[in-house]
């Protein structure tokens, strides 16, 4: 099972211009369609003269959640080759952004298609991919007697701890890379009385 992915470290900008026509394009790492709504309006307002903000983004490690919008530009010719700019380099919890200002003469098809594709590349080559583990959140809970049990597979397998409470009784919140979830979880599990919550 993969549980890696590729991603942009921090939010990056590309251009492109061709025939007086400036393409300038805005890659942002994100984790919600919440946060790309953000992105977008605020692009918007910021670039309120730009004839077209034409984006696409795909979420989550799995890449099945993806959209691309060509805000006005003919059908296909601007969402698209963003959306497979990103397919190609296989980077996934991304939005790229493409502004244009428009010079004046038309581009045509094949002229925006390669003008949108050229300029989402240019973004991607500023940034900086990458690649990042897929951690399943848990929330370990016991009781106090089964502490050493419990900080014995904690020691073993080198688990991070957050926010750890030892009291009567115990928890810890840790994440688990998702290929080692099974394993780590049958071990925990052998303990009496401990409860795991996925977060």
């Amino acid at each position: 099972m993969e549980d890696t992915y590729k991603t942009i470290s921090q939010s990056s900008e590309g251009i492109y211009k061709e025939k007086g026509s400036k393409f300038i394009s805005l890659a942002y790492p994100v984790t919600s369609e919440d946060q790309i709504r953000e992105i977008v309006q605020f692009l918007k307002k910021e670039h309120h003269s730009a004839r077209h903000h034409c984006y696409a983004w795909r979420l989550g490690h799995e890449k099945t959640h993806f959209r691309a919008n060509d805000d006005g530009e003919p059908s296909s010719t601007a969402g698209k080759p963003i959306l497979g700019q990103i397919q190609s380099f296989d980077l996934t919890n991304i939005l790229i952004v493409v502004v244009r200002y428009f010079g004046g003469t038309l581009l045509g098809v094949s002229g925006l298609i390669n003008a949108y594709r050229n300029a989402a590349l240019d973004a991607i080559n500023q940034a900086e991919i990458v690649e990042l583990l897929v951690e399943q959140q848990l929330l370990i809970e016991f009781g106090y007697e089964s502490m050493n049990e419990v900080m014995k597979i904690f020691k073993d397998e080198k688990l991070p701890q957050t926010d750890p409470r030892f009291d009567l009784n115990c928890r810890i919140q840790t994440q688990i890379r998702l290929n080692e979830l099974l394993r780590i979880e049958e071990g925990l599990k052998k303990i009496e009385g401990l409860k795991i919550l996925h977060i």
